[in-house]
């Protein structure tokens, strides 16, 4: 399925940004699990049974959503990413979409956890991130049906 040279198999770069993608939604809920620690402190066996409802500073309520955006984005990305390598498609638009999906995530999370709101950067983001998943799943499905 993948490339091999020298016995080391060689991943394609879709499936490398696709494994950078996973690495920074899997650590995203970090801020947030600090922020909620450093403002309410270690849960209480209480905590289990009803979650406290006292405020958040607003970085961290983003960090949470910022975290939440990057779950739901995810899934579909690796669905797409995955089916690609399945059937062994690529080109120079899958490596430019998914590059350009995972630095316009990166750049995402930052801006909203950041509350960075110059330039809209964190709509614009959104949406270079969901043009590339766009065009990734396109030319995925347009290269897959010559297979």
């Amino acid at each position: 399925m993948f490339p091999v040279h020298s016995q080391k198999v060689i991943v394609s770069t879709e499936l490398f940004y696709l494994v950078l993608t996973a690495i920074l939604t899997g650590f995203l809920w970090i801020p947030f699990v600090i922020g909620l620690v450093g403002t309410r402190g270690l849960l209480t066996p209480k905590d289990y049974k009803v979650a406290p409802t006292s405020p958040l500073p607003h970085w961290v309520n983003r960090a949470n959503r910022a975290h939440q955006n990057a779950v739901e984005s995810f899934a579909p990305f690796a669905a797409i990413v995955l089916v690609g390598a399945i059937l062994d498609v690529s080109s120079p638009i899958t490596i430019a979409c998914t590059a350009i999906f995972f630095f316009a995530r990166l750049g995402h999370a930052i801006a909203h956890i950041s509350g960075f709101s110059k330039f809209m950067a964190r709509t614009v983001l959104f949406s270079i991130s969901s043009t590339a998943f766009g065009v990734l799943a396109i030319e995925t499905l347009r290269l897959g049906m010559q297979v």
